[in-house]
């Protein structure tokens, strides 16, 4: 019999009216460990901002959720609107479809102000400390939240025949792939990648700024997304042999490495 990672036969348990959803429990864990991490990282690097990474995540986290949810609906646009759209299904976060782009970017606007408006009450450490401090956090909530995609059964990669591979029924199959039963298990490794990464950060952490480990972080996920991104086999928008989100991946890589060029000479 051959070995392979099994696809879960449920994605959510119904208690009473109540339904609760796996894949929101995955994004609710790794939001957790965030706020956990981040404030223990940050506490630990400065006084007087006891409490400041939960009060941020009040304004940063929702934000977060509808930005990867933008992101989702702008570039998958025909699973919304197109002639066998359902539009009111873009409420239905809990099927999966947060873009990560979206969520970072949203994020950290909404936490810049949210920092900020705080930083009118009592002195904070610059903006560039706190991402710092939050960063392997980040990633350790998107390797949870990964796991979602595990049991919804989604984003998987191409076939694959090795003890790793992901087993996926056939009414989860791509129409072109129905005769192939295991695939990359890619949500297996970009949790992995991001694990890793993060603790990379740690490591670096009294090494360079605040600055540099976000600008790293940034970098270096976007690396690892990029090769991941090229295994998926779902629907998405392709130029040139490339995925949209390769494209996006391969401009923030560039982004993040000169920011980390630049911000690898400040002092913490």
């Amino acid at each position: 019999m051959r070995l392979s990672i099994p696809t879960p036969t449920t994605s959510a348990v119904a208690i009473g009216p109540l339904t609760i959803h796996f894949y929101a429990l995955c994004i609710i864990a790794g939001v957790a460990v965030a706020i956990w991490l981040g404030n223990r990282r940050f506490t630990a690097a400065h006084s007087n901002v006891e409490g400041v990474v939960a009060d941020v995540a009040i304004l940063a986290v929702p934000a977060g959720v509808i930005g990867g949810r933008l992101y989702h609906v702008v570039t998958s646009p025909e699973q919304y609107f197109g002639s066998d759209g359902k539009i009111l299904d873009i409420f239905k976060i809990w099927n999966g479809g947060l873009g990560i782009w979206g969520a970072i970017s949203l994020g950290t606007a909404a936490a810049y102000i949210s920092y900020r408006r705080i930083d009118t009450t009592k002195e904070l450490p610059p903006f560039s400390s706190f991402a710092g401090a939050l960063a392997p956090g980040l990633l350790f909530a998107q390797a949870i939240g990964r796991w979602g995609n595990w049991f919804n059964g989604e984003l998987f990669g191409t076939p694959l025949d090795a003890p790793w591979a992901l087993s996926i029924p056939r009414n989860l199959r791509p129409v072109d792939f129905q005769e192939f039963k295991t695939f990359h298990p890619t949500f297996l490794y970009e949790s992995l990648w991001c694990i890793l990464l993060a603790l990379v950060l740690i490591y670096l952490t009294p090494k360079i700024s605040g600055a540099a480990l976000f600008s790293l972080y940034v970098a270096g996920y976007s690396a690892g997304r990029f090769f991941i991104e090229g295994l998926r086999i779902d629907q998405a928008h392709m130029w040139g042999g490339l995925r949209l989100n390769q494209y996006v991946s391969l401009i923030l890589f560039g982004a993040g490495l000169l920011a980390f060029s630049r911000f690898s000479r400040l002092k913490r």
